[in-house]
């Protein structure tokens, strides 16, 4: 409703919010937005603002500010979130020490319960989470975990050492927010503790942060498998030309792929002259191998995402393909040797298509799950084993099996 109001209307709009409500609105806006309601503040709205927001948020607005408009805005916080601020954007881009919130809640081992209690009740209101405590030393290490009911229905004169759990799931700050999402997942929790190399509690992050890079991750994948450079913003806020120079990268380099498919067609131009019916079956024995090999590279992709198949089980995964790719081949083989008789008009001409069929779908099949390994073993997205490279590389490896099983049985 605010973006459908126009300029200077909706930054009056946006000043007559409270505070409570304003930086959640804030929050939820796109870049370009936050910056024109950036720029219609004043110092010390502008501060408000900032001393409001959660951590994580505010570290995410000053990630996508230019430079010069970052360093203005940290000189109008306040000391304590400065100091957060500047550690979080000291930690590697993508990593969970970007994502985390310096918003939880710590207790001592040594305290009883009531003191625990206590502190709930007098921080417990800046905290993202209550479900779970976390227990560190006077060095700010992690030593436990310790719920809220074991808390709440414990004695009051019971320590919290005797409550907490031990530690079963944390992240390094140094990690990459996938790291974190599969660590949710694993433990089916709503908060993770972040901790440093030397085991100190640096943050914590949510499940609503996870929900957020988890569709990020999901979007980058889409536009991966599609052979287009990730768009950081929405499609909506992008330019034209921005679009262009997301896609033209990709489609240039498979271009580049594709001429080697003009070439071998043009060194066998003697061969299809002379039988005229090879040319018919082009198509179909190219788009079947693309077909194939797409199909490989994305349950590839789904599965090392997933880690339902790790690198390290390549091996054996290449040996289950083996027998898929020939069973598939061999099904449409069987379909292409009577279209070869009939199209071709000779058994010779039949068995030249079925073999190639399944020569070529063989073969995809091993393109399509190799490659998401390869990627993976190059510390590379496995997304990047896109349909349309897949398509390229069989297009050529297709057409040298082609011609090169019709030269042998036709003797050209």
């Amino acid at each position: 409703m605010l973006l459908g109001i126009e300029m200077p209307q909706r930054l009056l709009v946006f000043r007559l919010l409270s505070r409570d409500i304003s930086h959640e609105v804030f929050s939820y806006l796109d870049g370009p937005d936050q910056d024109i309601i950036l720029g219609g503040l004043t110092d010390r709205e502008t501060r408000s603002l900032l001393a409001s927001m959660a951590p994580d948020d505010r570290t995410e607005l000053f990630e996508e500010l230019p430079g010069e408009i970052t360093q203005k805005l940290l000189n109008l916080l306040a000391a304590d979130d400065l100091a957060e601020v500047r550690q979080l954007l000291g930690y590697p881009e993508e990593s969970v020490g970007r994502l985390a919130t310096t918003d939880y809640l710590a207790i001592r081992p040594g305290w009883t319960v009531a003191q625990a209690l206590d502190h709930i009740r007098r921080r417990g209101r800046d905290s993202e989470t209550l479900d779970v405590l976390y227990v560190c030393d006077r060095d700010w290490r992690l030593k436990g975990v310790a719920e809220l009911r074991a808390i709440i229905l414990a004695e009051p004169d019971m320590l919290v050492s005797d409550v907490m759990q031990p530690v079963h799931a944390q992240v390094s700050a140094f990690d990459d927010q996938e790291e974190a999402v599969k660590e949710m997942q694993r433990h089916d929790a709503v908060a993770l503790p972040v901790v440093d190399s030397a085991g100190v509690l640096i943050g914590i992050v949510t499940a609503d942060d996870i929900f957020d890079v988890l569709e990020e991750e999901v979007t980058e994948d889409v536009h991966r498998t599609a052979s287009v450079a990730p768009l950081r913003q929405s499609y909506r806020r992008l330019s034209s030309f921005e679009l262009y120079k997301k896609r033209i990268g990709w489609l240039a380099f498979l271009l580049f792929v594709n001429l080697f498919s003009s070439t071998v067609v043009a060194s066998y131009e003697e061969m299809l002259t002379e039988v005229i019916a090879l040319a018919f079956f082009i198509p179909l024995l190219i788009a079947s191998g693309g077909n194939t090999g797409s199909q490989s590279a994305m349950l590839m992709v789904r599965a090392l995402v997933t880690n339902d198949v790790t690198v390290g089980q390549w091996f054996s995964t290449f040996v289950k393909e083996i027998g898929i790719g020939l069973m598939l081949g061999g099904t449409l083989a069987v379909g292409a040797y009577f279209l070869g008789i009939f199209h071709g008009e000779g058994a010779t001409i039949g068995l030249v298509v079925a073999l190639s069929m399944a020569a070529i779908v063989l073969v995809a099949n091993l393109m399509g799950m190799s490659l998401p390994f390869i990627f993976t073993k190059l510390k590379m997205d496995p997304a990047m084993a896109s349909s349309p490279m897949i398509t390229s590389f069989v297009d050529v490896t297709g057409l040298l099996i082609y011609f090169f099983i019709a030269s042998r049985l036709l003797d050209l």
